[in-house]
């Protein structure tokens, strides 16, 4: 892939226009609200993403020790009766790996039925909002590896909060990313829309498993798009890239659906590199859970507060966020929001 399409990979195409809000009536929301999921439903789609990315990842893992034992046998030019015995029974193994691979019971949807679809997008409240994210969606499509659909049972802007802090990379994610250190903030970029920033990322460990994606130090971009859309642009070996689209839709005061769609140009056989991402994403799905749980039992209204942080960069696209929609949020809920610090919150 050339500079030009590289370039062209990572740029945004959105437009922007007034956020509403998208609970009241109004002109440019005139579709009802989807039928909130089946939760049992959401669970069984858990469990059978999970099952398909431990075949998927157990694969790899078998054709290694396939090829270990292979190489240990001959190693020395004669081949041993337990060496064969070694072998055969490797090769069985695998073979029977294979003929486990995860299917769906009769009373589990099918899944065409279990895939993500884009009915919740049909409830973005501003049109101009739904085509800008599907434009980016489209723009990307042809590297499109997985997608992962949650209806979550927590407020819209919990989720937006901890998708736009750059201290829970190190803090929420400190384990799915093995401690991975923002070093310092590169660059601040306003748009209609929302924003761009730039950040500087180090491994620390030699030991850290990004390192098969990245180089030690890399810098990476934190985009929103939207009110709804934030994207998350990770730089890879030889001028690749890994794109991750976020798109959090309110369902209701209190719930919202959440979108996680990975993008990449890496040359990796795809089936082991989407397994690879649906482990990683429901990974850090797990790791948000708790925290966006307890976010929501505070008063998540102090999130809109527009006290200082220590780390004013750190925050700095939530803060565009709260300037550029926090007011119609704040004004639907007609209550008075105090000012709150980023460290009085979860």
């Amino acid at each position: 892939m050339d500079n030009d399409t590289a370039t062209e990979f990572r740029e945004s195409r959105s437009r922007s226009k007034l956020f509403e809000d998208p609970f009241q009536d109004n002109d440019a929301a005139t579709v009802s609200a989807p039928e909130k999921p089946d939760p049992d439903t959401a669970v069984q789609f858990f469990i059978a993403q999970l099952k398909q990315g431990i075949w998927w990842l157990g694969i790899p893992s078998w054709l290694f020790g396939m090829t270990d034992r292979g190489f240990a046998a001959f190693a020395d030019g004669y081949l041993s009766a337990s060496e064969l015995f070694t072998v055969l029974v490797t090769s069985f193994l695998f073979v029977s790996w294979l003929s486990l691979k995860p299917g769906f019971d009769a009373e589990v949807p099918s899944d065409s039925a279990l895939a993500p679809t884009d009915k919740p997008f049909s409830f973005q409240p501003n049109v101009a909002h739904l085509e800008a994210t599907q434009a980016r969606m489209a723009e990307l499509n042809s590297y499109h590896l997985i997608s992962q659909s949650y209806s979550l049972p927590y407020p819209y802007v919990c989720q937006i909060y901890h998708l736009l802090n750059l201290k829970h990379l190190e803090t929420i994610h400190s384990f799915s990313l093995n401690n991975l250190k923002v070093v310092k903030v590169s660059s601040l970029e306003q748009t209609e829309q929302g924003g761009m920033i730039t950040f500087q990322t180090v491994l620390d460990s030699p030991w850290n498993i990004l390192r098969i994606w990245r180089r030690s130090m890399a810098e990476v971009q934190l985009t929103l798009h939207s009110p709804y859309t934030v994207e998350l642009g990770i730089p890879v070996y030889g001028d690749k890239m890994i794109i991750v689209l976020f798109n959090a839709i309110p369902l209701s005061h209190t719930d919202h659906e959440f979108r996680v769609d990975i993008y990449s140009n890496l040359p990796w056989y795809k089936p082991v590199l989407q397994a690879v991402l649906h482990f990683a994403t429901l990974l850090t799905l797990i790791e948000d859970l708790p925290y966006l749980k307890a976010l929501a039992q505070t008063n998540v209204q102090r999130l809109f507060g527009q006290g200082k942080s220590l780390n004013p960069d750190m925050m700095w696209l939530f803060r565009r966020f709260v300037h550029l929609y926090g007011s119609t949020w704040s004004g639907s809920t007609k209550r008075v929001l105090p000012a709150a610090t980023e460290d009085s919150l979860p």
